[in-house]
């Protein structure tokens, strides 16, 4: 970056104007550290980004994804989702440690900054009590959903491991869009059925996007 005057170089920059001051690729050099002989720290951010198709796309990002960049190891790639997840972290500390969860919004709220954005789809279960306050959550699979992995069996034997009165199920779709499939309908109706004869109340099933998610409750379809 020695073409940069050095007071407009993003580390200076941060400590003379702060860091809500510096653009995303600027941030993301700070991570990466330096350049190469051919790419500075920003040109090497700059390929981040373009991989990740803009900044609420880093979340979805692996590390063998970056490390196919020119000039991004596994050092550098390995800070990049370092602060990712300290990002996400950081999002989620900030919910009361048992918050009541009456709603889609307060669910959706909670849940997105946890698992929304992956690019593995995951499938779990938030385990309420009769209030409706946050027992805990828990991912019962990792992988591509089917009904052999959300089998009525495994879910419920969960909840009622938890004391929970109450459940709402969640999955992420890796692809960003949180528009419920066929498969999404089916087993949703599948596992309501089946908390109406196991006594614990499916509330909702939540489909996780990359920054919004689908609520069947709110749509009027559980």
């Amino acid at each position: 970056m020695k073409q940069i005057a050095l007071h407009d170089r993003p580390r200076e920059k941060m400590a003379r104007v702060g860091p809500t001051a510096l653009g995303d690729n600027e941030l993301i050099a700070l991570l990466v550290g330096s350049g190469t002989r051919s790419k500075s720290a920003l040109m090497l951010a700059s390929d981040v980004l373009n991989l990740a198709g803009g900044a609420t796309g880093l979340m979805r990002l692996g590390l063998d994804e970056l490390t196919t960049l020119d000039g991004v190891g596994i050092s550098r790639a390995a800070r990049v989702l370092a602060a990712i997840e300290l990002g996400r972290r950081v999002l989620a500390g900030r919910t009361p440690e048992r918050p009541k969860l009456g709603t889609p919004r307060e669910v959706g709220n909670y849940l997105l900054p946890l698992y929304g954005g992956y690019r593995v789809e995951r499938f779990g279960l938030v385990l309420l009590d009769a209030k409706h306050r946050l027992i805990r959550t828990t991912i019962l699979s990792v992988g591509s959903l089917d009904a052999s992995i959300a089998h009525p069996r495994e879910v419920f034997r969960e909840a009622a491991l938890a004391s929970a009165s109450a459940i709402v199920l969640f999955h992420n779709h890796p692809s960003g869009d949180p528009q419920p499939s066929a498969e999404d309908v089916l087993l949703t109706r599948r596992l309501v059925s089946a908390g109406q004869v196991m006594g614990i109340d499916v509330v909702d099933h939540l489909i996780l996007g990359e920054s919004r998610w689908f609520s069947f409750k709110d749509a009027a379809r559980l």
